[in-house]
């Protein structure tokens, strides 16, 4: 990660860690760098997406002044979702794209996500040459002048080119299922509805109304359970819910359940594998993903590999291994056939298409894997290095972990942004995953490594 752009962009408070000013240098610089990559007297095109929030429309500006003060055109598609921006990069052959928006935090939050020519996050080395300009310690980039100065252009069809790509993708139709959405008052807002009622679904829709300000307020896949009670209480078959930006996606069955990424990836897994689909019968997850998940897929007989935590690396390892689904337990979940991101709404179609083509409810899909209480507790520490490799801590693990045997697993994992160790167990009970992470936090007090 480099000091501004982490796993998931350039993301902080608008105004106070992310200006107009940072904006409009990011615009230049990536204007400057893309447009010499492209043939003598053409202009290079990056498209621009928002998301709701407030100072969306700050940055979009910004940005978009950035791009045509450096000689290229900006192409804006106003409120949409991180993955139609990476489908219109790919599909239209822009030289990249930039998502403003700061996923699923407060709308005060604001970030900017660019993707590269491939419809993937970019990679380290143009983040550390964007990171090396932000810090003046390149020169600076020249001003365009007369008919060198770029121009901005509506691209709101982008959104409806997206939509109707989503749409095609469904196999079959949805009439007769009540779903309800979530649209967490973002960018799903925009377009979520409309692919759900094109299928044929008879959609619901709740928080699809944005105001600048209700951006994940209280609603959203961060605070799900007011699906949970609005699919209960409306009788809908099932309910996705979705964050900020749209690119991830959590569900709720027919009796108001949670069913999260772990369980997504498990039955759209094992229906994909039954399809010949599953490339490697190999899944790829985190770190963070529960242990029940993999208890699962081993009784499935599908192989699964684990990677740091961040859809980034789920999908590096993705692309380098040609694996076909990966995600988190959070909702990013990626079909590599179809996008190059985690995208809410596509993995929205691919649980119903796997209802419907195994005729089973989302909680009969669910049957087959038991998802292990966890408790996870931050340890504020002095060293984190230390904290990780001192050896009563060390011995404080081995110990947790021949206790748990074949029923739990214990995790320690460094943030990568706060002086914090992340503790984690899971097991039969929360009882029992409290009792452990507490046991290992208080070696590390004992040795002197907290703060």
């Amino acid at each position: 990660m480099g000091k501004y752009f982490g796993t998931d962009g350039y993301r902080g408070e608008a105004n106070v860690v992310l200006t107009a000013d940072s904006a409009f240098r990011v615009g230049k610089f990536l204007g400057w760098f893309y447009q010499k990559k492209v043939k003598p007297g053409e202009k290079c095109r990056i498209v621009i997406g928002k998301d709701t929030r407030r100072s969306s429309y700050m940055f979009e500006y910004a940005i978009a002044a950035g791009i045509t003060a450096a000689g290229a055109d900006a192409y804006l598609m106003h409120v949409t979702t991180t993955p139609s921006v990476s489908f219109m990069v790919r599909s239209e052959d822009f030289s990249c794209g930039v998502m403003i928006s700061a996923s699923h935090n407060p709308y005060y939050d604001n970030g900017i996500k660019v993707i590269n020519e491939n419809g993937e996050k970019l990679g380290d080395d143009v983040i550390n040459e964007i990171e090396d300009y932000l810090d003046g310690k390149t020169g600076e980039i020249p001003l365009a002048v007369r008919d060198k100065i770029g121009r901005t252009v509506d691209f709101a069809a982008g959104r409806n080119r997206y939509i109707g790509y989503l749409i095609s993708l469904a196999t079959k139709s949805f009439k007769g299922l009540k779903v309800a959405l979530d649209c967490a008052n973002g960018s799903a807002s925009s377009c979520a509805k409309a692919v759900f009622d094109a299928l044929g679904a008879d959609t619901h829709v709740i928080h699809s109304e944005p105001n600048g300000f209700n951006i994940n307020d209280g609603c959203g896949s961060t605070h799900i359970e007011r699906l949970m009670s609005y699919v209960k209480e409306e009788g809908c078959d099932l309910g996705f819910a979705y964050d900020g930006d749209a690119d991830r996606c959590l569900a709720v069955d027919s009796e108001g359940r949670l069913v999260n990424g772990d369980q997504i990836m498990y039955f759209c897994g094992k229906y994909m594998k039954s399809q010949g689909q599953l490339q490697d019968n190999t899944i790829v997850t985190t770190v963070m993903s529960n242990f029940g998940l993999y208890k699962a897929l081993d009784e499935a007989g599908i192989r699964y590999e684990k990677t740091k935590v961040g859809d980034r690396y789920v999908y590096e390892n993705m692309s380098e291994n040609h694996y076909s689904l990966g995600g988190e337990q959070s909702g990013h979940i990626i079909f590599l056939r179809h996008a190059t991101t985690g995208d809410g709404i596509l993995t929205s179609i691919k649980v119903v298409e796997t209802m419907l083509a195994e005729k089973k409810t989302l909680a009969e899909l669910c049957e087959g894997i038991t998802i292990y209480p966890q408790v996870l507790k931050n340890a504020r520490v002095k060293d984190k290095e230390e904290a990780q490799s001192n050896p009563a801590v060390l011995e404080a693990v081995k110990k947790v972990e021949k206790e748990l045997g074949d029923d739990g697993r214990i995790l320690l994992r460094a943030s990568g942004t706060e002086p914090v160790v992340r503790v984690m167990v899971e097991a039969s009970s929360d009882e029992l995953c409290g009792k452990y992470v507490d046991e290992v936090i208080s070696v590390m007090g004992d040795a002197g490594l907290l703060l």
